[in-house]
C-alpha cells in the first residue's frame, strides 16, 4: 500500500502557519498598565499645579484644574502636625529660609491643611522571545511612562504654598539571564526540602 504525500501546497500552509504563530508569540507576552491620574502627560500635571497662585487660589480652583480627590485616589491629606514635620525636619533650619507660604501654614495652627499628591501613567512589558521568556531563560522588561509629585498648602480654603517634582520620562531596560532556564531557582534547600519530603 502506498502512502500519498503531501501535496506542496499543505507544506507552505503549514509553514505559513508556523511563522505567523511564532510572529505572534510576542503578543503573547504579559505587559501591565499602572493609571492613578486623569493627566495625560506629566506636562499636563506641572501647569496645571502651576496655574494655582499661592495667596490667592482656592481650594476648588485646584480641583478645578484636574486635581480632583474622587479620580485621584494616591492623594495623602496632611495635618499641620504633618506639615510641621515635613517642613521643619531639623532645629537648625531657621524660619527666615522657609517659604512665606509654609510659614503661614505652621502660624495657621489647625487651619493648616495639606495634599501629598502623586500621580503616575507607568507602563511595563515584557519584550523578547516567547519561549525564553515562557521557560525562563530570559527575560526583557521595558518600563516606560511618568511619575508627577506635587504638595499643596492650604490655610483654610486658600493656597498658600505648592511645589512639585517627579520623573517626567520613566524609561527603564530590565535583562534577566537564566542559563538553566526553569531549574535556575533550584538550589540545596530546595534540593534538601525535596529529600526530606521524599
Amino acid at each position: 500500500m502506498r502512502l500519498a504525500c503531501p501535496s506542496p501546497g499543505v507544506f507552505a500552509s503549514a509553514l505559513t502557519l508556523c511563522c505567523c504563530l511564532l510572529a505572534s508569540c510576542a503578543s503573547w507576552l504579559p505587559e501591565s498598565r499602572a493609571d492613578t491620574t486623569t493627566f495625560e502627560t506629566f506636562d499636563d500635571a506641572r501647569q496645571a499645579l502651576e496655574s494655582l497662585v499661592p495667596m490667592e487660589s482656592t481650594r476648588q480652583a485646584l480641583e478645578n484644574h484636574g486635581f480632583d480627590l474622587s479620580k485621584h485616589p494616591n492623594v495623602t491629606i496632611l495635618t499641620h502636625a504633618d506639615v510641621v514635620r515635613l517642613f521643619v525636619p531639623s532645629a537648625l533650619l531657621r524660619r527666615e529660609d522657609l517659604d512665606p507660604g509654609i510659614v503661614a501654614c505652621l502660624e495657621a495652627a489647625n487651619a493648616c491643611r495639606g495634599m501629598d499628591i502623586r500621580l503616575a501613567r507607568v507602563h511595563k512589558k515584557r519584550t523578547g522571545g516567547f519561549f525564553a521568556d515562557f521557560f525562563n531563560f530570559e527575560r526583557h522588561t521595558q518600563t516606560t511612562g511618568w511619575r508627577f509629585n506635587a504638595v499643596v498648602l492650604f490655610v483654610n480654603d486658600k493656597v498658600v504654598y505648592r511645589t512639585w517634582g517627579g520623573q517626567p520620562e520613566l524609561k527603564e531596560q530590565e535583562d534577566t539571564r537564566n542559563p538553566l532556564g526553569p531549574f535556575q531557582d533550584i538550589g540545596p534547600a530546595q534540593a534538601n526540602s525535596a529529600a526530606t519530603a521524599k
